[in-house]
Formats: structure tokens, C-alpha cells, sequence
């Protein structure tokens, strides 16, 4: 099946941009006190209810997926670009990496202790984000949560062509208000249990608001066995051209 044009570009810029994208973006532990907060609030939750390993999804270097395994989580990364993933293996070898797509994850139903989706789906159109919304739902264990951080604002769509310090790019940005993600979520299946918005960091440069939202799956049923390797596999769901 032909992938989506938006995916292709998503993985080219990223593979072009991967090597100045690690010296220019702050660590987790240099992030705002209530970035960090909500991280390791996540990290104590999925941490304490030991419902399976954590998918970083769209985990770039690795930088969180990193962070999450220094606060006892057991944590394991995904995303589309192969340069991103080799920066992540080369940095943080004693992690697990692997390329995929959030439109179909290779995981099977219900294995997820957890889901932190940080700034990594903004660049999913709006049309596909109910897809990817239910992979996460699919995929996470009943009573598991998610952590879905990125920028919100009016309903737009950016096209840039430049991204840090100057490397092309051909992807775009998306836009929604914090509430429409939210309604979104809870369309897939999921409770949200948490939202916060937090104004532009001006003292860094910042324009635009984001937001987190905290959600859950509700524990409806046992979840799926975790095979040995805590890294579960599955059957990925495929996105329609």
C-alpha cells in the first residue's frame, strides 16, 4: 500500500534535519520545572501500576525515552526517521529503538503500560489523528495512561521550509485547540484525567502555546501477556492511502 505523502515527509525532514536537531533541543532535565513535573508524574504513574513497558512514540534521539528509563520506567522508543533512530542507538544503547509508524504500530492489543506522545504528533493532519488516537487506545493495557504533550492553538497549518538553523524541510504543522484534541481522545475510547496549557516561553523564544493531556484507558479487562523481551509486537493496523 502507498504510504501518505505527509509520512514521507515527516521521515525526509527528519533524516535531514536529525544531527542539528540533537545540538540544538534542550534535554528533558533543562525543561521548564512544570515540563519536568508533568514527566515525572507520568513516569510515577505508569512506573507504580507495572502494566507493561512504555512507548515513546515519535521518541526522535531517544532524549525522553532516555529520561523516562532513568526514573525507573521501562521504556522503549519508535519513530519514522532511520537517522533519528541511529542517534538514539548510538546515545542510549542499553534502549530498545524502533522504526514505525503511529498510524500502525507493530504492537499487539493491550500490551502498553503506557503511551508518551511528547511534541511528536503536530505534524499529523487532523483527518488522521482519530487513527492514530486508536492505535494508542488499541494498544494500550485496560487502566494504562497516555501522555500527549505538542502545541495547540487556533485551527491552522504551517508549511515550513526551514527548521533548525536552516535545514529544509517538507513536512507541515498543525494546530488545534487543546479541547478538540481532547474530544478526540475521548472519541477513541480514552478518559482524560488531566489537561494543561502553558504559555509561550518567551525567555527562550517561544510563540506559541502547548499543551498536555493526560488519558487513560479504561479498565475494562486483563491486559494481553508481555512476551520476555518487555518489548511487545503485533500485527500493525494499515493506514488507507
Amino acid at each position: 500500500m502507498t504510504e501518505p505523502t505527509y509520512l514521507t515527509a515527516i521521515r525526509e525532514s527528519y533524516d535531514t534535519v536529525a544531527d542539528a536537531y540533537v545540538e540544538r533541543v534542550p534535554r528533558p532535565a533543562a525543561l521548564d520545572p512544570l515540563s519536568r513535573a508533568l514527566l515525572g508524574m507520568f513516569a510515577e504513574t505508569v512506573r507504580d501500576s507495572a502494566l507493561g513497558p512504555v512507548a515513546d512514540i515519535g521518541c526522535g534521539p531517544g532524549f525522553v525515552t532516555a529520561y523516562l528509563a532513568d526514573l525507573g520506567v521501562p521504556a522503549f522508543g519508535i519513530d519514522l526517521s532511520p537517522r533519528m533512530l541511529e542517534l538514539a542507538r548510538l546515545s542510549h544503547p542499553e534502549l530498545t529503538f524502533r522504526e514505525g509508524s503511529m498510524t500502525a504500530l507493530d504492537i499487539e492489543d493491550g500490551t502498553l503500560g503506557g503511551i508518551l506522545a511528547y511534541f511528536s504528533t503536530h505534524h499529523t493532519p487532523p483527518a488522521h489523528l482519530p487513527l492514530v488516537y486508536a492505535e494508542f487506545a488499541r494498544t494500550l493495557a485496560p487502566g494504562a495512561h497516555l501522555l500527549l504533550s505538542g502545541h495547540v492553538g487556533p485551527e491552522s497549518r504551517l508549511r515550513p521550509t526551514q527548521a533548525y538553523g536552516g535545514r529544509p524541510v517538507s513536512y507541515e504543522t498543525h494546530l488545534l485547540p487543546l479541547e478538540r484534541l481532547v474530544e478526540l481522545l475521548e472519541e477513541a475510547g480514552l478518559e482524560v484525567t488531566a489537561r494543561v496549557v502553558q504559555e509561550p516561553a518567551e525567555d527562550v523564544g517561544g510563540t506559541r502555546k502547548f499543551g498536555t493531556i493526560v488519558a487513560r484507558r479504561p479498565a475494562t479487562r486483563a491486559h494481553a501477556r508481555i512476551p520476555a523481551d518487555g518489548v511487545p509486537r503485533g500485527n500493525p493496523r494499515s493506514l488507507p492511502s
